[in-house]
């Protein structure tokens, strides 16, 4: 890899990033959703199908196959197949535990819908522990016509977080670059999807490459890198609204930013002085702070959870590595990988004890977890190319960015438990193209 490679790598993944998306056309409207098998860890569980008992047809979302779907993916939940039900109860008294005992399920999920498009929809739901013959929840909610898909996420949240004790994260979104198009003609897209790959929406289209998407905390808000103007920029955009603004264009690299806990502060990679270094810019008054100042390139700042501590990736030891530094200022930055030649590209846990991270050599990238306070690493994926590792908001999942075959996919892995030991994985995969550049928005206030 030649020094200019190793800075684009580094600094705005520039390279790999545009070999792998330009190469084939993506196409937003042909998303296709890969569910592995769950592992042997994960809980046995069975979502039967909800009632239509609702004015009218039922509608195109099938309530309880996208509740079923959620669940697989979690990596912590094993659904019993469709084919499989001997008997499909919709309320509380046709239930025959015996009969779901002899199934081996641990818990039955059963619900009905009623209401009409017009007024809107009711749907009734229970989760049941089959072991005790008892009800832990009942719930009923309210969908508006074309809101039932949501609605089964939030439904798959419940049941999670009932059963796990951590908040699900079926309602968050993605965020991704895409490409259309080959060589010059390639055109860049910033896309927002549902979390399981559905209704994906395009937040920029643009000729020139666009990079790094970082959510803000109320996931109101997307910062990322845009080429449009001939050098780097680095925008924030209102989702709602479409509202954008642009808040660094200086002289040279800007890139990777990162919203601070609180929404207030931006860390970001600026080489306005000639060399990347890491500053933090309030957004409020614009003022920038130069936290980092060596010969080195230093990029990818992420912010711990307290906001006080900054951990980045710096070839300050001969090759790339991720170090910690206060935003404070005080004291040098200190080194926290060692194992290996290459370790970038930092995520860090919803809780901060751990980091995700592209750990390789010139040839073979994958993903790892580091313990923050052990230091010891694991690996989580299989390679050869992945990359852009990112958190689900309750960390028991990290999304990244990977190839199979000529193909760039989106892939999510459980990090998490028992079911992390399978690394039971899915893949959000578009056809005939390639999607990149992955951060999982966290949860909607």
């Amino acid at each position: 890899m030649t020094v200019m490679q190793l800075c684009l790598r580094v600094t705005l993944a520039v390279t790999l990033a545009a070999a792998l998306m330009s190469s084939a056309a993506a196409r937003d409207d042909e998303l296709i959703i890969q569910i592995t098998p769950a592992g042997e860890a994960a809980t046995p569980i069975a979502v039967v199908p909800f009632l239509w008992s609702a004015a009218g047809v039922p509608g195109e979302t099938d309530m309880s196959k996208v509740i079923s779907d959620d669940l697989a993916r979690s990596g912590q939940f094993n659904p019993l197949p469709l084919r499989d039900m001997v008997e499909r109860p919709s309320r509380l008294p046709d239930v025959n535990y015996g009969l779901w005992r002899r199934l081996e399920v641990n818990y039955l999920v059963i619900g009905e819908i009623t209401g009409s498009p017009l007024d809107g929809y009711e749907i009734r739901m229970h989760l049941l522990d089959v072991v005790s013959g008892e009800a832990l929840t009942s719930l009923v909610f309210g969908a508006r016509a074309g809101g039932l898909r949501y609605t089964a996420h939030h439904i798959a949240d419940t049941i999670y977080e009932e059963l796990l004790e951590v908040p699900g994260f079926f309602r968050t979104r993605i965020a991704y670059i895409t490409a259309e198009g080959e060589g010059d003609n390639t055109s860049y897209s910033l896309m927002v999807a549902d979390a399981d790959g559905f209704n994906p929406q395009p937040i920029v289209r643009s000729r020139e490459p666009l990079l790094s998407p970082a959510w803000s905390p109320d996931a109101s808000r997307l910062a990322y890198v845009s080429f449009e103007q001939g050098n780097s920029s680095i925008f924030i955009q209102e989702l709602a609204t479409g509202q954008r603004e642009q808040v660094a264009r200086f002289r040279g690299i800007n890139g990777a930013p990162s919203f601070s806990p609180d929404g207030r502060r931006l860390a970001l990679t600026l080489s306005r002085t000639g060399n990347p270094e890491i500053y933090v810019m309030d957004l409020s008054s614009r003022r920038l702070r130069q936290i980092t100042n060596h010969w080195a390139i230093d990029t990818e700042p992420v912010w711990a959870p307290d906001g006080q501590t900054l951990v980045f990736t710096s070839d300050r030891g001969g090759k790339p590595q991720l170090y910690q530094v206060s935003v404070s200022g005080d004291g040098k930055p200190q080194r926290v990988t060692r194992q290996g030649d290459y370790n970038a590209r930092a995520s860090m846990s919803p809780s901060g004890d751990r980091v995700a991270l592209v750990s390789g050599t010139a040839e073979d990238y994958r993903i790892a977890l580091m313990d923050r306070e052990t230091y010891l690493m694991q690996i989580v994926s299989d390679g050869p190319l992945d990359e852009s590792p990112s958190f689900a908001p309750n960390g028991r999942m990290v999304l990244y960015a990977s190839r199979r075959g000529q193909q760039g996919v989106l892939s999510a892995v459980p990090v998490y438990g028992a079911a992390a030991a399978g690394h039971t994985a899915h893949q959000l995969i578009y056809s005939d193209g390639h999607i990149r550049e992955p951060a999982w928005s966290p949860l909607r206030q």
